[in-house]
């Protein structure tokens, strides 16, 4: 499909939502991707990029932030406590923050090296089980515990069920983030996204859509 054709769609999506041109923003999910597929895409202008796993990014993205200026890095994947301090220096945003225990870690993490990523809390709307998350009804106290420490909370990030109707996960996570205060939403992947940018998407996931089918190693 391509960059060009998943941008115009976003636009046309905005325009259909009366929300402003370039108000969403696209994240290239470039996990698992070839760094042939990805620079083409950074040859292109595209500079918002998203990634599963920080080991993968960090063998990936250094070399490319010094031949390409203005790298938006986003961290979309599940964090391990251990590699917090590594995606520190790596991405601009993390969309995973998903347990106390990581709150934390964070929270100390900015005290010591004196800057944070902008956060997005995951919330798990389905309630699955073998999902990361936070559940819908902790999700306001949790909020609210991150904005005390002075975690940087830009928003909240969700993946519905596959086999649900994803609008009515879009508009669940955006009526918590309406009630605390939070504007960002992070939501909509390449088969949805314009149902969740008519919801108040702010930040779209949009992978093999842009650069063909992921190649595992």
């Amino acid at each position: 499909m391509g960059l060009q054709e998943i941008a115009d769609r976003v636009a046309k999506a905005e325009s259909a939502a009366g929300r402003p041109a370039q108000s969403v923003k696209l994240i290239a999910v470039s996990k698992v991707q070839p760094n042939e597929r990805v620079e083409a895409v950074l040859a292109q202008g595209h500079r918002c990029f998203g990634e599963n796993r920080v080991q993968e990014a960090a063998g990936k993205w250094p070399a490319f932030r010094e031949k390409f200026d203005g790298i938006d890095l986003h961290l979309i994947g599940p964090l391990q406590t251990n590699k917090a301090r590594q995606s520190f220096d790596l991405f601009q945003s993390i969309h995973s923050l998903d347990r106390p225990k990581l709150a934390k870690t964070f929270a100390r993490l900015a005290q010591e090296v004196g800057h944070c990523p902008d956060l997005f809390i995951q919330v798990n709307t389905g309630e699955e089980p073998q999902k990361a998350g936070i559940l819908p009804a902790d999700a306001d106290a949790f909020i609210q515990d991150c904005i005390a420490m002075d975690l940087p909370i830009t928003g909240l990030m969700s993946i519905p069920p596959a086999e649900e109707e994803a609008s009515l996960h879009f508009a669940l996570l955006a009526k918590i983030a309406a009630r605390n205060g939070l504007a960002g939403l992070s939501m909509g992947m390449s088969g949805d996204f314009e149902k969740a940018i008519a919801l108040g998407a702010t930040h779209i996931r949009v992978g093999s859509a842009i650069f063909g089918e992921r190649v595992a190693t």
